[in-house]
């Protein structure tokens, strides 16, 4: 079932989740099977639930967090992976050589699947803010899982487009001629909608699996927009208070991050049917030639010989003497996958935020315990006083490069947060200073002319 690609969908929120709660059953709730009335989806706890999972699935198959292609584009897009696919003019192709313009289809389809899963999770808001009969703990629980879920691919998008639409309405009329909101002003408005989601959010999962959004994750999104706004000590109280949680901890096993199980894990995604996750089939290409993706050679020369994580998170196929290196993060590709889920948040990404927090207000021997435990998990020798400012960012970079390498747009995200994306100038040939922004889909700025100006360059 294709939902009409467009953030001015013409359909009334009760329609679109009845219609994802029909399609989705990965998260194991009891979907109704008769039509559901808009008293029932809004009023059920059981049908809200389900109204979620709708959310989660499509979080999880078509948004910037999807293990699939939407999440491996800026990876291509920065100098992590090479792309080998067929060079189709106006597709995926033109983001691997930066040479991207607004009628870019794959740059179209990014932008209106992250809107998509907009207009779902503003759907669930607005049913429990007109719900009198849900239970008020529950109430806020959904509402709050939803307002996060929103400001993830809100985020997103920000980092990506820049200044973009936020809607907080599911209403046609409104939302077709709503305009760009400054980059700036985007942050703030998460920053506030965060805030609520956290207060409204349990501590606790309501699942073993962690496949629901918390209030921890919540702080810890809110930390990640705090660093990019260079708020380092608000950063610094939250970052701590997710890293000292006894409901976490750093996994010191190179070989199980990637399980399900770890206490290390934040929030992760369930893949549907219990099916291998999309990054195991995605970057698998076995003893043949690669048709999608493979690793860079920049990536892989990043990783001295004695880093653990190149053998264990990476494998090599040769064919016609010629040898390329692919992801292998993500291991079980077999029917009836129940030890991998897409992990989005882990402890990992905390330590080393937190390493960087602590040195950008100067506190160098604070931050060398959290990008030492990668690193040390990983085989490589400690990082050591005297160690200049500059040096240490420099390694906590490439830290986070090793670490997180084809999850879901990191390396983008963390070049743009410390300002370096212009480094990549030196890699990618066809890198401009204005390609730290996508351009906004013309399509999109046809319909609706309050998308002007396009960004720059475009």
């Amino acid at each position: 079932m294709k939902l009409t690609r467009s953030i001015y969908l013409i359909l009334f929120p009760l329609a679109l989740l009845i219609l994802l709660i029909s399609c989705e059953k990965m998260l194991e709730v009891d979907v109704p099977t008769n039509e559901l009335s808009s008293d029932a989806i809004f009023e059920d706890v059981q049908t809200a639930n389900a109204a979620l999972a709708g959310l989660y699935a499509k979080m999880r198959d078509n948004a910037p967090l999807a293990g699939d292609e939407s999440g491996a584009l800026l990876g291509i897009y920065t100098d992590d992976m090479d792309y080998y696919a067929n060079p189709v003019t106006n597709s995926s192709f033109d983001l691997y050589t930066n040479t991207q313009i607004d009628t870019n289809t794959t740059v179209a389809s990014y932008w209106s699947e992250a809107f998509q899963v907009i207009y779902i999770a503003n759907a669930i808001i607005s049913g429990c803010e007109k719900s009198y009969s849900l239970p008020v703990t529950e109430r806020n629980r959904i509402r709050g899982e939803a307002l996060l879920a929103r400001s993830i691919v809100l985020f997103y998008l920000q980092q990506v487009f820049g200044d973009i639409p936020y809607p907080i309405t599911t209403d046609y009329q409104v939302n077709q001629v709503l305009g760009k909101t400054e980059s700036g002003q985007v942050l703030g408005k998460l920053v506030a909608d965060i805030s609520i989601a956290v207060q409204l959010l349990p501590n606790e999962y309501r699942s073993a699996e962690r496949i629901f959004l918390n209030r921890k994750a919540g702080e810890f999104i809110l930390a990640k927009i705090y660093m990019v706004q260079q708020r380092y000590s608000e950063a610094e109280m939250l970052l701590k208070g997710v890293a000292d949680d006894p409901m976490y901890m750093f996994e010191q096993d190179l070989t199980k991050v990637f399980i399900k199980s770890g206490k290390h894990i934040i929030w992760q995604l369930k893949p549907q049917n219990s099916s291998a996750t999309k990054e195991a089939m995605l970057y698998y290409f076995g003893n043949v030639a690669p048709t999608l993706y493979a690793l860079s050679n920049d990536l892989i020369q990043a990783f001295p010989s004695a880093d653990l994580r190149k053998n264990n998170w990476m494998a090599t196929s040769t064919f016609n003497g010629n040898t390329w290196y692919r992801s292998a993060k993500y291991k079980n590709r077999q029917p009836g996958n129940d030890s991998e889920f897409s992990i989005v948040l882990r402890m990992e990404e905390v330590y080393l935020l937190l390493s960087e927090c602590y040195v950008q207000q100067g506190r160098l021997n604070e931050a060398l315990p959290y990008v030492n435990a990668t690193r040390q998990r990983a085989g490589l020798t400690s990082l050591q006083q005297p160690i200049a400012k500059e040096t240490l960012l420099n390694e906590i970079l490439l830290e986070n490069r090793r670490e997180f390498f084809t999850e879901m747009g990191h390396r983008f995200i963390d070049l743009k947060r410390m300002d370096r994306l212009g480094t990549l100038i030196s890699i990618k040939p066809n890198w401009k200073n204005y390609h730290t922004r996508w351009p906004i889909p013309q399509k999109e700025i046809l319909i609706n002319a309050n998308l002007k100006p396009q960004n720059n360059g475009y």
